[in-house]
């Protein structure tokens, strides 16, 4: 079936085509007989019709017309397709709370759609993905490893991120540059639970890795005195990427007590 449609690079599409891993998808997800599946970027349907007999109710998302046409002749009376870009949909009103996310995301659009499910946090009960194994590792990372990052701190804000399994390039059509990985996702209790709240730890994050190297008494310049991040508990010298999000959190209830500059 791979050789039936051209991938569109647009699209970012690297179409799954290896039974071992799909099976290993398969089997990390753990899908139940009662569980509703939202699978985004189901392509050509390797994984969906793998799903189909395990799950209640299966939902899939599919931006390419071609694709959607396929997977609507073939599949159409065994789930519920939506023809749109997943960045657009309302994650929140597809199904009643507590589905399964599922999907090999778009590698050029990977990072904006993990953030477009953490908006919708209390919808779904977990997400098994396929990321570019340098993302995963990043956002799976711990404090302070050499991929602990910004997006770390802002992915494990909302979630726990566990690396379950890599995939190698060979694994698709056509295959990518990169090595790939599978991650699980499981929202975790906020610590900051008002929008404005979550933008304000946003932005300390970007302004607190604005240079890597440099330390948090630099970087924070402007933003919270020396005296203020050792009000936090944590010691001014020290290099943002060995904070840990509660650390973070800390800083800005410090900043919100009217100890910054």
């Amino acid at each position: 079936m791979a050789g039936q449609h051209q991938a569109r690079r647009r699209f970012g599409q690297n179409f799954l085509q290896d039974d071992r891993v799909i099976q290993q998808i398969i089997a990390v997800t753990g899908v139940l007989p009662n569980d509703t599946v939202v699978e985004i970027g189901p392509g050509q349907g390797a994984l969906t019709r793998e799903l189909i007999p395990l799950c209640q109710r299966l939902i899939v998302i599919e931006l390419d017309r071609d694709l959607a046409a396929t997977l609507r002749t073939e599949l159409g009376n065994q789930l519920q397709l939506i023809e749109d870009d997943a960045l657009r949909v309302d994650l929140s009103d597809l199904a009643d709370q507590g589905y399964r996310l599922l999907g090999n995301l778009p590698y050029n659009i990977s990072t904006p759609l993990l953030f477009h499910f953490f908006a919708h946090l209390s919808a779904w009960r977990d997400a098994h993905v396929m990321l570019q194994k340098e993302v995963a590792q990043r956002i799976t990372a711990p404090v302070g490893s050499s991929n602990y990052s910004r997006l770390t701190v802002m992915t494990q804000f909302y979630v726990n991120a566990e690396l379950l399994l890599e995939v190698p390039p060979e694994s698709f059509y056509p295959a990518p540059k990169v090595t790939s990985a599978v991650v699980r996702l499981t929202p975790r209790q906020l610590l900051l639970e008002q929008p404005l709240q979550q933008q304000e730890f946003a932005a300390l994050v970007k302004t607190a890795f604005a240079q890597r190297r440099k330390t948090l008494a630099n970087n924070l310049r402007g933003v919270l005195t020396r005296a203020a991040i050792e009000q936090a508990g944590i010691d001014p010298g020290r290099r943002p990427q060995t904070l840990s999000v509660e650390d973070f959190v800390s800083l800005l209830n410090v900043k919100h007590a009217g100890c910054s500059e």
